[in-house]
C-alpha cells in the first residue's frame, strides 16, 4: 500500500512526539530507559526524517534535515565526527572557485553590457546610503541589548584564563583600511578571497569595456556572459554537495564542543540571538514591507542560503546561490552583481550587532564600567573598523581584538567568547546574507527595475 504524503507527515510527527515523551521521561526521572534504547528511538527518527527528505526533493529541506541529523551524528558518535570537517572544507574550497569568475561575469556584463555608468554611480551611492543605515541601526541594537541584559555582570572566570592574554592585534588606520579597497595584484586578491578587492577590479575593468569600440566591447560582453552562465550552472552542481557538507558541519561542531557547550554563556547567545532576531523584526521587516517586497517568497528565496550560512559559518558559501536566488526572485543580474557583493565588505548587519555586543561585554566581563559617552566612541569606531577587514578570515576576532586593545580594555575575557564564536557565527552570519539579499532587492526596488510580477510567482524549486 502506497503511503501519502499526508500519511506519512502524520507517522513522522507521532514518531517525533513519542521519541521526546520518552526522552523528557528520562531527564525528569519519571522512569528509567537503557540508553540503547533512547539511541534507538532517536535514529528512527533521523531515518524517518531522512526518508521525507528524500520524497521531499527540495534541496532546502535536504539541507535542514541534515542539520538535524548532523546534530544527533555529532552527538552520538563525536569520535567519528570530529574527523567530518573534511566534506564541509571540500565544500567551502569549491564555493570559493566560484566567486570570482562570477563576480567579474556578472559585473563585466552588469555595466559594460548596458553601457549606462551613470547607472552605476548611482547605484554606488544609493547601496553606501543604505549600508550606512542599517549597520548603524544594528550597532546600537547590539549596544541595548548586552547593556539590558548585562550577559558579562557577575561571570566568575578560572585564574589560569584570567592571567593568559591573546597577542594584541593593531588596529587598523584609516589609512590601511582605504588602501585595503584596491588591489595591488588581481591574482593575489582572488587567492586571498578579497571579495571587495575583486569587486573594485571588476568595476573599473566593466567601464573600461564600456568604453571600447562596439567590434571590441561586444567580443568581450559575449564572453563575459558565457562565464557568467557556465558559473551559475557550476554552482548549481556544487549545491548538490551543500547537504553533505551541512551534515559534516553540524556532526564535527557537535562532536567537537558537545551539546553542552553553552554552559555559563547561555546569557551572551541568547542576548545575541535576541537582538538578531529583533534587527531582523524591528529593520529588516519594516524596510521590506516600504519597499513593496513580497515578504513570504522572499523569505522562501534566502531559506537556501541562509541555512547554508548558518551551517557553514562561511558568508562566502552562500554568496552564488544568493546571487542566483536574488535573480530568480525578480532582481536584474547587473543590480545582483553591484550590490551584493560590495554588501559583503560594507553591509554585514549581523557582524557589527555582535561587535558592539561583544566590546561591551568584554568591558562587563573584566569589571570596567564604561559610560555611555565612552560606548558611543566605540559604536562610531566599529562603524569604520567593520568595513576594513572584509575576505580575513575571522575577521570579526580581528576587529574585536582591534577595538578592545584600542579602548585600553583586556583582552583575556575573548577566550570565553572563543569558546561559543561557532554557535555565534551561525547567526550573525545567516543574518549577513538575509540583509545583503535584502538589500539587493532595495536597490532594485529604488531603481525602479524590481520585477514584481517575478518575485510573486517565485519557484521555491532552485534546483529545477
Amino acid at each position: 500500500m502506497k503511503i501519502t504524503q499526508r500519511q506519512f507527515l502524520i507517522i513522522l510527527f507521532a514518531v517525533i512526539t513519542i521519541t521526546l515523551f520518552i526522552h523528557l521521561g528520562q531527564v525528569y526521572s519519571c522512569w528509567n530507559i537503557a540508553k540503547t534504547a533512547l539511541i534507538v528511538s532517536r535514529w528512527l527518527t533521523m531515518i524517518l526524517l531522512g526518508w521525507y527528505a528524500f520524497r521531499k526533493k527540495s534541496l532546502t529541506t535536504w539541507i535542514l534535515i541534515s542539520m538535524v541529523i548532523g546534530a544527533e551524528f555529532g552527538h552520538d558518535v563525536p569520535s567519528i565526527a570530529i574527523h567530518l570537517n573534511l566534506f564541509s572544507k571540500i565544500f567551502l574550497n569549491m564555493v570559493k572557485t566560484i566567486i570570482a569568475p562570477l563576480l567579474f561575469a556578472t559585473l563585466v556584463v552588469g555595466i559594460a553590457g548596458h553601457s549606462n555608468l551613470r547607472q552605476v554611480g548611482r547605484m554606488g551611492w544609493k547601496s553606501i546610503v543604505y549600508f550606512e543605515l542599517v549597520s548603524t541601526v544594528a550597532l546600537f541594537i547590539g549596544l541595548l541589548a548586552i547593556n539590558i541584559s548585562k550577559a558579562g555582570v557577575g561571570v566568575i572566570i578560572p585564574a589560569e584564563i584570567s592571567q593568559q592574554n591573546i597577542p594584541a592585534v593593531k588596529a587598523q588606520t584609516f589609512e590601511e583600511i582605504i588602501l585595503h579597497i584596491f588591489p595591488e595584484n588581481i591574482a593575489k586578491a582572488i587567492y586571498e578571497g578579497q571579495v571587495l578587492q575583486i569587486v573594485v577590479f571588476s568595476i573599473i575593468f566593466g567601464i573600461a569595456v564600456a568604453m571600447l569600440r562596439d567590434q571590441h566591447r561586444n567580443r568581450m560582453v559575449h564572453f563575459a556572459e558565457s562565464l557568467s552562465e557556465t558559473m551559475f550552472k557550476f554552482t548549481n552542481l556544487v549545491m548538490y554537495l551543500a547537504p553533505v557538507a551541512v551534515f559534516a558541519a553540524i556532526a564535527y561542531s557537535v562532536g567537537h564542543m558537545g551539546l553542552s557547550i553553552l554552559g555559563n554563556l547561555i546569557q551572551l547567545l541568547a542576548t545575541l540571538y535576541v537582538a538578531l532576531i529583533i534587527l531582523i523584526l524591528a529593520v529588516f521587516l519594516p524596510v521590506a514591507l516600504i519597499m513593496k517586497i513580497p515578504v513570504r517568497n522572499f523569505i522562501r528565496a534566502i531559506s537556501e542560503p541562509a541555512t547554508i550560512a548558518f551551517a557553514t559559518t562561511s558568508s562566502e558559501s552562500a554568496l552564488p546561490i544568493a546571487m542566483e536566488a536574488m535573480e530568480k526572485f525578480g532582481v536584474p543580474r547587473k543590480i545582483v552583481a553591484f550590490v551584493m557583493p560590495t554588501g559583503y565588505s560594507f553591509n554585514l548587519d549581523g557582524t557589527t550587532l555582535y561587535l558592539s555586543l561583544a566590546t561591551i561585554f568584554v568591558a562587563q566581563v573584566a569589571g570596567i564600567d564604561l559610560p555611555i559617552g565612552k560606548q558611543l566612541l566605540i559604536v562610531f569606531t566599529l562603524m569604520l573598523t567593520s568595513k576594513g577587514v572584509a575576505g580575513v578570515p575571522r575577521a570579526s576576532l580581528v576587529i574585536l581584538l582591534g577595538t578592545a586593545a584600542s579602548f585600553g580594555l583586556p583582552t583575556w575575557p575573548i577566550f570565553i567568547i572563543l569558546g561559543i564564536d561557532e554557535l555565534m557565527d551561525m547567526a550573525r552570519t545567516s543574518v549577513n546574507v538575509v540583509g545583503n539579499c535584502l538589500a539587493t532587492t532595495v536597490i532594485a526596488r529604488w531603481e525602479g527595475e524590481f520585477d514584481e510580477n517575478v518575485a510573486k510567482n517565485f519557484n521555491t524549486k532552485m534546483m529545477e
